[in-house]
This record gives structure tokens, sequence and C-alpha cells, in this order.
């Protein structure tokens, strides 16, 4: 019977655990935490977006950091087989718009319930508030490399056959991702790809952006371009939904799918903002707005600006919109010239911002890079560099878009490295 270490209690390390015990190994494992799924409880707002209920290709798709990687991963273990496992461990599960599953009871609390219910039940030995400090690590006569357990901050020693390394990203520190795992990864030489923020706010340069705060623009087009240039050479990334105003930048569903990009923009171009333009009415193309607009002057050519506007945008983003058309909130409509409505149709169209970074790494919902997967076997999610080590979720440079895409990637990764560490 193989022996089997999981450091990391969060989704990928308790999938890991639970396949490996239920393969007939002896599970150990080892949380840094008080309690298992700290980032679990906060996913989907607390009610836990456990998976993506799409076709494995769309999966593939949200999958911007490495998709393709998670193929055999997919094959093994998909979304099905992921709501099957939870539904099995009693928690009811329901598809909502775009996919979505959640717990029918709408609490994280229920989903983590059932995996430390799990754990209990195949008698995997959980040690909480351990913290690894250094691998354990062996050669072979040949010269091959082995890692053959931990030791924890409090001295505590553990060999085994396999070590499973489940320690999650650099996000969400409190949650316990603070990135320690990329050290213990380094540590039998392993490349780490620069960890970024993923599906993180964006920080603008107006300041007059923070009176905005708490403004939800729906249905709208978020573009962003290089060079503070709109062109089509230059666009860097167009999504339409929803974006939300803040006292620093922006936030929002489609400005932190537009961030990933952002954050390798910057990454290789510190110090260059992109120009972001938001097309306030999507649905309506250049000559449809002009007829509207026409109409507008038709019917109240006396009428003053400011008011008019009341019509077409939200109240808090009037006073802005029309100082950076150059106009006065008191222009009469009957006293606008041709240029005059050529930059309110334009500004309409392409409202402005220049954006200059991400907010911090730790605020990032997912993190961007990690292990290098080119190191990791594709199927058993073994190290190609260490015999016994297997490295799953987060901690890995696969990163995918909200929606449920990054847990199924946790469940995904520890249930192939669960099953292949009982084999050892």
């Amino acid at each position: 019977m193989s022996t089997v270490l999981v450091i990391g209690g969060g989704a990928a390390g308790c999938m890991a655990a639970i396949t490996a015990a239920r393969a007939g190994a002896s599970v150990t494992l080892w949380e840094k935490n008080d309690l298992l799924g700290r980032k679990l409880a906060i996913t989907g707002k607390g009610r836990c977006n456990v998976t993506n209920a799409a076709p494995v290709d769309e999966l593939i798709a949200n999958i911007p950091g490495n998709g393709r990687f998670m193929h055999s991963a997919f094959a093994a273990f998909d979304n099905q087989a992921v709501m099957q496992f939870f539904e099995e461990l009693g928690v009811p599960l329901k598809v909502e718009r775009g996919q979505r599953v959640f717990p029918q009871s709408d609490k994280s609390a229920n989903v983590i319930a059932a995996l430390e219910g799990e754990l209990k039940r195949l008698r995997v030995d959980v040690c909480l508030k351990t913290t690894v400090k250094k691998l354990l690590l062996a050669k072979e006569n040949d010269g091959t490399q082995c890692v053959v357990g931990a030791v924890s901050a409090n001295g505590l020693k553990k060999q085994v056959d396999a070590v499973i390394l489940a320690t999650g990203g650099a996000t969400y520190r409190a949650t316990g991702s603070s990135g320690d795992g990329y050290a213990l990864a380094a540590m039998v030489g392993h490349t780490i790809i620069e960890p970024l923020p993923a599906l993180v706010p964006l920080v603008a340069a107006e300041s007059w952006v923070g009176e905005l705060a708490g403004l939800s623009l729906r249905n709208v087009e978020f573009s962003l371009y290089r060079n503070g240039q709109p062109s089509k050479k230059n666009l860097l990334v167009k999504l339409f939904g929803e974006l939300l105003f803040t006292h620093f930048g922006l936030s929002g569903p489609v400005v932190l799918t537009a961030s990933r990009p952002a954050a390798l923009f910057w990454r290789d171009n510190p110090g260059q903002p992109l120009l972001a333009q938001i097309n306030l009415k999507p649905a309506l193309n250049l000559e449809q707005l002009q007829e509207r607009w026409d109409r507008e002057m038709q019917s109240g050519s006396k009428r003053h600006l400011h008011n008019v506007l009341t019509e077409w945008l939200p109240k808090s983003l009037i006073m802005p919109f029309i100082q950076l058309t150059g106009l006065t909130p008191d222009k009469p409509l009957n006293t606008l010239q041709h240029r005059e409505r050529q930059a309110l149709l334009a500004t309409m169209q392409a409202f402005p911002l220049m954006l200059v970074g991400t907010r911090p790494l730790n605020e990032g919902i997912v993190t961007c890079g990690g292990v290098a997967v080119k190191e990791i076997n594709p199927k058993t999610f073994a190290s190609k560099l260490a015999v016994g080590l297997f490295i799953v979720g987060e901690l890995l440079d696969v990163d995918a878009f909200t929606g449920g895409y990054n847990l199924q990637v946790a469940f995904s990764t520890g249930h192939a490295a669960g099953m292949a560490a009982a084999l050892l």
C-alpha cells in the first residue's frame, strides 16, 4: 500500500487526498490553516461555483493559461464527474446562467463539509496548522532525484512514497495562498513562471473615477488598446458585459476577464498605460445613434444638454461624460454645432479611460503563472524532475476565467495526481 502526503487542504488537495485514499493509499494531509477549504469558502461570493457544465472543448477555451495542457485530466475526470462526485457526497447541485454549477443550498460550507466528511470516512490523517518547511530528497543509484517526504515548520517529519503539492497560488493570502509552494517546487529544480494577478481589478489614471465608485454599467462593450491609440492593430482585448467603477478604477466581470492580458502586457511593458474605451450603447451603430440624437434635437431643441442626457446615461456618469466632450452642461441643444454632436456620439461609443496597472497580486482571484507545465506530466501531474512528486491546482501555470473553470482545474488535477500517487 502506497503512502501519500498531500500538502494543502484546498480544492485540489482535498480531491487528491480523497482519490488516493479511495484507491487504497494511506494518506496524510497537511494544511497550514486551522481549517480546510479556506479559499473554497469564498468562491462564487460564498456560494462555491464548483464547476461549469459546458462541453469540455468550451472548458478548454475558457482556460487562457495553458488550457490545452488540461485535455488528459478532463478526459479522465471532467465536469460531469465532478458533479457526480458531489451529488454522491450528498450535495445536490444546480446549473445557473452561463452553465455555472452551484450547490442548491447556495452555501460553500456544504461543499467543504462534504469533503471533510469523506476525508474522515476514508481515515485520511488531516493535520491542521502544519506549514511545510522543506521537502525530503533522495537519489537513486542512477542519479534520479526523488522526493521521499517533507518536514513541517514545527519539526514534524513524514516519509512517504509520494508527495502531492497543492498549496495554491499567491492570491488571497488570508486564505493561505501565500505562494510558499513555489519555493518547495523550486527546491527540486522546477521553473517558476512569474506569478501575476489574474481576474483582478484595474487601476485608472484619472482621479475623478473615484467619484463614480459603485456605479455598475451593464451591456457595455469594453476595449483595451496599446500605445494609447484605438486601432485594430493596437487592440488588446474587446469584451461585452458588465463593469463596475471603483474608488481606484474599474472592476466587474468584463474587467476581470480583461485583466489577464493587461497584466501580461504590463509585465512586458512596465510603465506603459493602456487606453480603455467603453461603448455605452453597443446595441446602436453610429447611424442609429445619430438618428436618435436628431430626434432628441427635434423634440426638445431648447433643453439643456445635462437634462437630455438623464435619459441616456446614469446620473453620476453625466458630468464626467460632458467634461470629456468639452461641452458645458447648460448647453442648449439648438446651439450644438456639427462637430459638437459628433463629439457627443464619439464619447458615447468610446468613453475613454487610461489604465495604468492592476491591483496587487493579493487581490487577484487566481494566479497567472506558477510551475511551468512543460515540467509536469499532463496525465498524472507527476514532476518530470523528481520521482514521487506531484504538483496540482493553482500552483501550476494554469489559470482560467470566472465561471467554475478554475475549480474544475483544481478537481481534475487533484484527481489525476491522487490516482497516480496511490499506484506508486
